[in-house]
């Protein structure tokens, strides 16, 4: 598994959705000229060239009408989601269907928004408006048994994102639903399963559509609610009197439950100014257009264009490293040779450069309990959401049971002293320096020299059982941590994690 990770942070979750679409439309194609799905190679192939033609000029006619950056990645992935879910043209009506289709859902993005932010799923609301006024109906021709053995690699998707819970209770909420009303009914209870398991869109809908992130609610407890409610109306046979819910129509539902809990916003902001914290960290200030709330800990989806975006998009997410109390906001970056084409945009950025926010999201949050013991553990650009965190306590004159552990490589990688000798100055929370490189630690050092290993932790936190970690920084460096915690006796629940590779 360690392997398929490491693959797997090499990509964004954005590319790497459109390439497993291609790779389902590859295989539909094999298939159609294998005669195993029911229409021709030339009508897919047609089919799907024509999807991508509209949703492309439709959606570029929208970002210049209302002056919005175009995003052309998130305008494939849509168009190759309803060439998997529309069935390929064989008449005129059925062009006319995919047109309408296709410029619904891109023309969605722009006007059933609030706050710049588009409300519904685009292909979901498309396809849900086409079948309401009789244009057309998605067939959701990919989920067939055929297919399977091909869909279940979507997992990847889940498991990049970290949206397990999310699947797993949209899972088990379709499984019991189908249950309960199968019983009730007196259906054979085996094959309401097994259609529903092999014969219908239930992986695909998953794995793609349901863990779209900006139609996702943005904490934990919240995902979990809404994979319960969709899987619920996800269910064929489920009804209210004679109202019978289709995918779509769970989708676009549930993304209704989704704004009511947590509101969608966009914002606009102007760079102010580029400050160099570490030899390769960067940090960026930014003026908001207009107010926004957060919670210290909590990241945001960022949009940088830029020309000729590589493998890794123009999409990234970045961890907010300032504070609600502050009026500029802060992002931490840290930068690697031969990085992005995202990456080198954010070092070419001025004042002019459009950088567009996306979706607050996160659980790594502080707990509501004032007194509840913590231990936070930073490697390298992981101390943004503590610095986020401690900035804000300073402000607020929160004084909280707090120990921090910060590692770095070398002296010069510190960066936020001023925040956390606040924090210790003023609220007496107190952060215990590390550096790993021992060749090159400087002559005058106080700090502590190595790893931070179980020794360390008992000697600086001698109550650490009693207490709950923090964990922030890269894949490897959590997944440690993680371990050396369990070795000492820390319970699941006891632990908190802070990584996104799914999204980087």
């Amino acid at each position: 598994m360690q392997i398929i990770d490491n693959l797997l942070d090499k990509i964004t979750m954005y590319r790497l959705v459109l390439y497993y679409l291609i790779f389902l439309l590859v295989i539909a194609l094999f298939y159609s000229f294998l005669g195993i799905l029911p229409f021709s190679p030339v009508s897919l192939i047609v089919s799907v060239l024509f999807i991508l033609a509209i949703c492309w000029l439709t959606n570029k006619i929208f970002a210049k009408t209302f002056r919005v950056p175009a995003n052309f990645e998130s305008v494939y992935i849509s168009a190759l989601i309803l060439a998997l879910i529309v069935s390929p043209a064989k008449t005129w009506t059925d062009y006319a269907f995919l047109f309408w289709a296709s410029v619904l859902a891109m023309a969605s993005k722009y006007i059933l928004a609030i706050n710049k932010k588009h409300l519904f799923n685009p292909v979901a609301v498309a396809v849900a408006i086409t079948a309401f006024v009789s244009v057309g109906s998605a067939s959701w021709w990919v989920g067939t048994g055929a297919m399977l053995p091909f869909l279940l690699l979507g997992f990847l998707i889940v498991r990049k994102i970290r949206r397990f819970d999310l699947v797993y209770y949209f899972f088990l909420a379709v499984l019991l639903t189908l249950f309960g009303i199968t019983i009730l009914q007196g259906g054979n209870l085996f094959s309401s399963v097994k259609d529903v398991l092999v014969s219908s869109s239930l992986f695909f809908f998953a794995f793609v559509m349901l863990t779209e992130p900006l139609t996702t609610p943005p904490t934990k407890k919240l995902q979990i609610i809404y994979g319960i409610l969709v899987g619920i109306m996800f269910v064929p046979q489920f009804h209210i009197g004679t109202f019978y819910t289709t995918p779509e129509i769970a989708l676009v539902l549930g993304n209704l439950y989704v704004y009511v809990v947590s509101p969608k916003f966009k914002i606009m902001t102007t760079l102010k100014q580029k400050l160099q914290v570490a030899p390769d960290m960067i940090d960026f200030l930014f003026v908001p257009q207009g107010k926004f709330n957060f919670v210290p800990g909590q990241y945001m989806e960022w949009t940088i264009p830029h020309a000729n975006p590589d493998s890794r998009g123009n999409r990234r997410y970045f961890t907010l490293a300032s504070s609600p109390t502050e009026s500029v906001q802060r992002l931490g970056i840290r930068f690697y040779p031969n990085g992005s084409s995202l990456k080198k945009a954010m070092l070419a950025m001025n004042s002019t450069t459009p950088l567009i926010g996306n979706q607050i999201s996160g659980d790594f949050t502080l707990p509501d309990d004032p007194n509840k013991k913590l231990v936070f553990m930073a490697g390298g650009i992981g101390i943004t959401p503590f610095r986020s965190m401690l900035k804000y306590l300073v402000d607020t004159n929160q004084k909280r049971p707090i120990i921090m552990f910060y590692s770095n490589k070398l002296y010069n990688e510190i960066i936020y002293t001023d925040v956390f000798n606040d924090a210790y100055s003023k609220l007496g929370i107190k952060t215990v320096y590390t550096l790993t490189d021992k060749n090159k630690i400087p002559a005058n050092w106080r700090g502590r020299v190595g790893r931070i290993d179980s020794k360390m932790i008992a000697q600086e936190v001698p109550d650490y059982k009693e207490r709950t970690f923090y964990l922030s920084g890269s894949h490897s460096m959590v997944v440690g941590h993680e371990e050396t915690l369990r070795s000492m006796g820390i319970q699941e629940k006891q632990i908190k994690k802070d990584f996104f590779p799914g999204f980087a």
